[in-house]
């Protein structure tokens, strides 16, 4: 590994303590020439480092760059051989992991990025990602023969996972909408886009990617008209003086529940949170099935009342019937908090 890498770990682990060059110098096995040069090629790719006499070099706790060291760091230790990659602009983090799948790259890769130029979400809607508010990730899974009939529920362990560490690192109490998306305040500020790619032969799903865009703080300027009122941020204008904690850290987090969550696909132990957590339970809903009526948007109406098993939602029709909506066959709105939006800044 290059002297920048390595250096940026030992700062990453090191936050807001200053470390002299010449005992970094030593512990890299370096001359502190080469240390100064690893610290001016950091602080120009915007790590807040200062210098100071006598003193030496601290990255400051509110520098807030995405990093692969970063995120590892915090991993929890029985994750921390997966491979975290960060760019600083893609396309799209969820393509870049196709490619990479394609390559062989193992289970468990991340791909983040601080800016993409191509997000997407469900149903190719297009979601512009702006550079340093937002995390935008995409991890890889190969499902087994074992889990491969229950990897259809990884959209809803995901969401589980983020809400999860949201509560523990952020101390902040998140909702989900079904199937796919994250409320923080009565806000949108998470999407997840999953993707499966199966053998053409078999049908066997081999790889599957999940993406996730998280609003974290507000964009310059704020959100496009269009989008404020419904789109929303971790952080938000009023807030930045406080951040919670870095994204490094909060990534981490998320692996660390998702990870987790998936070894234990089958045992659905997600389920109670997910309902717990449903801002749609309970709630007049109106969907709208695509397929139905061909070119016709007919809508229907009813009370979300459950979900089954494979994380269906279970609606009670006006005619007291019930349907079970199934994902990526439905839009769906809350009838009280208006229209599905896209979430500005959301990958995928």
């Amino acid at each position: 590994m290059s002297v920048k890498t390595e250096l940026l770990k030992i700062l990453e682990s090191h936050r807001d303590e200053a470390l002299s060059g010449q005992e970094m110098a030593d512990l890299l096995g370096v001359s502190r020439t080469a240390i100064w040069k690893a610290v001016k090629l950091l602080k120009e790719e915007g790590y807040q480092i200062e210098a100071a006499n006598k003193k030496g070099y601290r990255l400051r706790g509110d520098s807030d760059l995405l990093s692969a060291e970063g995120i590892l760091l915090n991993l929890d230790p029985k994750y921390q051989n997966r491979e975290v990659v960060v760019f600083k602009c893609l396309d799209s983090t969820n393509q870049e992991v196709k490619r990479r799948a394609l390559e062989g790259a193992g289970e468990g890769l991340v791909v983040l990025s601080e800016e993409q130029t191509k997000g997407k979400g469900r149903q190719g809607r297009s979601f512009v990602s702006p550079p340093g508010t937002g995390i935008y990730m995409s991890i890889l899974f190969r499902p087994t023969e074992k889990n491969s009939k229950d990897v259809i529920l990884v959209t809803t362990a995901a969401s589980v996972a983020i809400c999860r560490a949201i509560r523990k690192v952020v101390r902040e109490e998140p909702q989900i909408k079904w199937v796919n998306d994250v409320y923080l305040r009565g806000k949108k500020i998470c999407g997840i886009l999953t993707e499966a790619v199966s053998d053409f032969e078999s049908g066997k799903i081999q790889t599957v990617v999940v993406g996730i865009g998280i609003n974290y703080r507000e964009p310059d300027g704020g959100f496009p008209e269009e989008l404020r009122g419904i789109a929303g941020a971790i952080v938000e204008d009023d807030r930045a003086k406080t951040t919670p904690v870095t994204r490094n850290v909060l990534v981490a987090a998320i692996l660390d529940e998702l990870y987790a969550l998936y070894e234990g696909l089958a045992e659905r132990s997600y389920m109670d949170d997910y309902k717990k957590w449903s801002n749609v339970l309970g709630k007049e809903v109106r969907f709208l099935d695509g397929g139905a009526q061909g070119n016709l948007e007919v809508w229907e109406y009813g009370t979300a009342i459950d979900l089954d098993r494979d994380g269906g939602l279970i609606v009670r029709l006006k005619d007291g019937r019930t349907r079970t909506l199934k994902t990526g066959e439905i839009t769906l709105r809350v009838e009280k908090d208006g229209s599905e939006r896209g979430v500005y800044g959301r990958d995928v």
